[in-house]
Formats: structure tokens, C-alpha cells, sequence
């Protein structure tokens, strides 16, 4: 893996080169190895923390870890383009945009002991600012060498927080062009639900039941590349002990080796019918 600057990571996706590197502030990592018309994404995988803020933030380690997106980069990482973050979310939020990408509380929790001061603050949103300028150079090079693309915004959700039933995915739609794309989602869900878990797991997939896809990554591509469809995929945290922060690693392998064969099946339709 190289270690890149953000320019020099844009000049090889312009010269459709063949590459997989870090950012030189290992902020994010993008691998491509073949320029497929689908992207994988997951924004918030990462649980990097930078040490300047450790003494300032009042959530723990694992608190944090609660509500970041444990492994929705591995169970992607065998697709051809995967596009990851490595922060925390808690440090600066990719998935909101620049004005709401601080925390100053989290899930009802106040995050700092003191306010961040502007230093903190700009050199976070550096971060959120060039991890987009990649996402733009990536998408709209896949989109003018295929006229389309499709992307798969990964993520995870803390299933035992709801006190009702909740599907182990969910799509989340309400932000994407459903008299074109619904047809696709549909068929993205009925996928979902055909995997197969160990150990007689629970197996269910919907649309807008506990997200709806309001995801800024979602909204920035949506917006600006017409020809471009983000499916923002959730999977229930069935895959590891949310509670005590145990991955189950059978069950992420699974998940891996089924999206393997699922993802370019369901970009194929979605070439064939759009």
C-alpha cells in the first residue's frame, strides 16, 4: 500500500491507474483495482482517534466504538474499488456535512470536557474536505468511463438499542431518485435477504425501517452525479457482541464471501435496466 497525498491520489484515479494507498495523514484508504462501474464505501469504519484530543473527549474507547462501524470495510474489502475512512466519526463525522461534522454532543452524551478550540476544528475539517474531493474524483471518473455508477454506502447499527423487532438490513432510500432507482433498491433488498448467516442467525432485510438514508456521502454523490445510485446498506451488529465489543469472525467472513458474489450480480442489473 502507498502512502499518498490527496493530490497525488486524484492524478492516479484521472490516469485510471491501478493502485491501493493511504492518505499521507492516514485518514482514509482507497483501493482500486480494476476501474468497475460500482464503488464500496465505508465512511464509518475507521476508529483512529487523534492523541491532542484523548484527554479532552468524555467518551471511552469503547463508547465510541458503540456507535462507529466495526468491519464494513472487510466485508466489502474484496470488491474491486473500496473507499474507507480510518477516523473515528467521533473525531469528525464524514457521514454529515462540513457544518455538522464536529460533535459537541453525541448520542445525548456531551462529547468534550471544553469547547474545541478552532485549531482542532480546522485541522478535523481538513480531513472531511479532502476525503470529498477524492470521493468526487472517483465517482466521476467511473461515470465517464461507464456513463453510470453505483455505490455501496456500508454501514452497521446497534440492533439490541430497539425495543422492537429490527431487520438485519436495511436500506435506506428516501434520498434517491425511487421512480428511477426503486426497481433496483427492491432488488438489492431481496439479495440481502437471501444470505445465508451461521449459526441459524436471523436473516431479514427492509426499506426506511430504522434509516432512511440521510447519509451526507449519499447526498453529496446523489447531487452531484445524476447517474450515480448509492444504495446506503445497514447490517444489525449480528456479527460481533455490541455489548462487550466481541467480532464474531465467522460471521464477517460470511458476509464477505456472499457480498462477494452479490455486488457485481446486482451491478450487472442495474447496467442492464438503467
Amino acid at each position: 500500500m502507498l502512502r499518498l497525498s490527496v493530490p497525488e491520489i486524484i492524478q492516479k484515479i484521472d490516469s485510471a491507474d491501478i493502485f491501493e494507498a493511504v492518505s499521507d495523514d492516514y485518514s482514509f484508504t482507497l483501493k482500486v483495482d480494476d476501474y468497475t462501474p460500482y464503488i464500496c464505501g465505508a465512511v464509518h469504519d475507521g476508529h483512529q482517534f487523534r492523541k491532542s484530543l484523548w484527554e479532552n473527549c468524555i467518551h471511552t474507547s469503547y463508547e465510541r466504538w458503540y456507535e462507529e462501524d466495526p468491519c464494513t470495510k472487510q466485508i466489502v474489502q474484496s470488491q474491486p474499488i473500496v473507499l474507507a475512512g480510518c477516523d473515528s466519526r467521533f473525531e469528525y463525522d464524514l457521514n454529515r456535512p462540513p457544518e455538522t461534522a464536529i460533535f459537541d454532543t453525541a448520542w445525548g452524551k456531551q462529547l468534550w470536557k471544553n469547547p474545541l478550540d478552532e485549531k482542532e476544528k480546522k485541522h478535523s475539517l481538513s480531513k472531511h474536505v479532502n476525503f470529498y474531493k477524492v470521493v468526487h474524483a472517483l465517482v466521476g471518473k467511473i461515470e465517464s468511463i461507464h456513463g453510470k455508477a453505483i455505490v455501496y454506502d456500508m454501514h452497521s447499527y446497534n440492533w439490541k438499542r430497539w425495543d422492537r423487532a429490527v431487520p438485519t438490513w436495511n436500506l435506506g432510500t428516501s434520498n434517491i431518485d425511487n421512480e428511477r432507482f426503486g426497481k433496483i433498491a427492491e432488488a438489492w433488498r431481496i439479495k440481502l435477504k437471501g444470505i445465508k448467516l451461521p449459526h441459524n442467525l436471523p436473516q431479514t432485510s427492509l426499506i426506511n425501517d430504522t434509516f432512511q438514508g440521510n447519509g451526507y456521502f449519499l447526498k453529496y454523490i446523489t447531487h452531484n452525479f445524476k447517474n450515480t445510485l448509492v444504495l446506503a446498506t445497514e447490517i444489525s451488529k449480528i456479527y460481533c457482541d455490541e455489548l462487550t465489543g466481541v467480532i464474531y469472525p465467522e460471521v464477517v467472513k460470511t458476509v464477505e464471501e456472499q457480498l462477494k458474489q452479490l455486488i457485481p450480480l446486482q451491478t450487472e442489473e442495474f447496467l442492464q435496466q438503467i
